[in-house]
Parts: C-alpha cells; sequence; structure tokens
C-alpha cells in the first residue's frame, strides 16, 4: 500500500508539474511479458516511463547506489525506485552487464513489462545512437513482443548534470509492439540480433524523429 502511494503521489507531481503527453498507452498488452525499448535522453527517463504506463507496473534497471544509501535521502531513494518498479545492478564490468540482461531476461519470463534502453547510456547530444544488441538478446531469448518508446523533453525536465529535475513539458510515445518470435532460426544469432536490434531502433527514430548518430554512444557516464 506505502508503494502504490508513493507512486500514485509522484504521478500527480509530474502531471501537474509537467503537464506531460502521452500517445499509444493502448499499445501496451495489458498482461504478459512486454520489453519497452526506448531512446534515452535524461536520468529521469526512468521514472517518466513507468510513470506513463498506468495499466501495470514496470521494471527498470538502476544502480544499486540508489537503494544502498544512509539518512533520509537514502531512504526517500531507496523508497521511489522501489515503487516505480526499480531493479537494483551494479555495472562496473562487462560481467554486471550481462547479469543485468539476466534479470532482466528473469522478469519477462515472469510476465513483467521491462524498460531497456537499446542505446546503453544517455545521449548528451540529442542525437539517436546506434542500438546494442543486448535488447534483441532479450526479445529472442523472452518471445516477448518489443514496443518502441520516443521520449521528448525529459533532457529539459533534468539535464545531465543537473541533480534534481525541474517542471517542463515532455512526451512519451507508444508504438506498435513488434513481434520477433518467429522468423530468425535461418541467420546466425550475432546476424539475427543485429537485425532486429536495427529494426527496434527504425521503429524509435521514427517515434522520436532525432537526427541519427551513425554510431555507438561511448559516453562512460550512468545510463
Amino acid at each position: 500500500m506505502f508503494y502504490g502511494a508513493l507512486r500514485q503521489t509522484a504521478a500527480v507531481l509530474a502531471r501537474t508539474l509537467c503537464r506531460p503527453t502521452v500517445e499509444g498507452r493502448e499499445n501496451i498488452p495489458a498482461t504478459g511479458a512486454v520489453l519497452l525499448a526506448s531512446n534515452h535522453l535524461s536520468f529521469v527517463d526512468s521514472v517518466v516511463i513507468p510513470l506513463s504506463v498506468t495499466s501495470r507496473r514496470v521494471r527498470f534497471l538502476a544502480k544499486s547506489d540508489y537503494f544502498e544509501g544512509s539518512g533520509l535521502k537514502g531512504r526517500s531513494a531507496k523508497a521511489l525506485f522501489g515503487a516505480l518498479g526499480a531493479v537494483p545492478v551494479r555495472r562496473t564490468s562487462a560481467r554486471d552487464a550481462m547479469a543485468s540482461l539476466d534479470l532482466m531476461l528473469e522478469r519477462l519470463r515472469e510476465g513483467e513489462a521491462c524498460v531497456v534502453y537499446p542505446e546503453g547510456t544517455r545521449s548528451r547530444d540529442g542525437r539517436l545512437y546506434r542500438g546494442r544488441t543486448g535488447v534483441a538478446h532479450l526479445a529472442l531469448e523472452s518471445k516477448a513482443p518489443v514496443v518502441p518508446v520516443a521520449v521528448s523533453g525529459t533532457e529539459k525536465v533534468q539535464p545531465i548534470g543537473a541533480s534534481m529535475p525541474r517542471p517542463h513539458h515532455f512526451t512519451v510515445r507508444f508504438g506498435e509492439p513488434l513481434d520477433f518470435s518467429t522468423g530468425y532460426d535461418h541467420l546466425a544469432p550475432g546476424k539475427a540480433r543485429r537485425e532486429i536490434t536495427d529494426h527496434i531502433m527504425d521503429a524509435i527514430h521514427g517515434l522520436s524523429g532525432q537526427e541519427r548518430a551513425g554510431k555507438y554512444n561511448t559516453f562512460a557516464g550512468e545510463g
């Protein structure tokens, strides 16, 4: 009950202060596993996307630091991220990255909705970067539909380097689900993952209209 009340409070604050536009909620299945693959402009994306999905709880990965802080600030962060559906992970090595994918796959196999950012980290210049193939791995292994997502304006809500969000309008668009459960058995695994990832990034681009960078985002900061 506490987590539900905290989530509801956060949703009311977001609607009141930011007046968001949310399009395509009907494209999110009401039940069963679904992978929400989004562009990534701001830390606050992991807040606004779960809050924009009113029909079910959404899982996303968050640094374990947010669950381990002390004092009032630490307890508040843990409560908020728990209410929003965060899954704590450590991200300091390639092994941690694989463990993160395994955690997401577990959640998908349990029939949950999960958010992933194929670009790997936030775009610092607003361009859409090439997708990494972890999203395709999750789609192939779980057989879950992939709903492309585009956020815009969130980089103004909480710019990179800002410690706190600020009131600003943002938009979240959910596209039509993509089905990758069949049709890729004839391809080598690496080629299948690349084709699926590119297809997903094309769908995100169609929703976001961002300029495409044509390369991977190599910024080593937080995702």
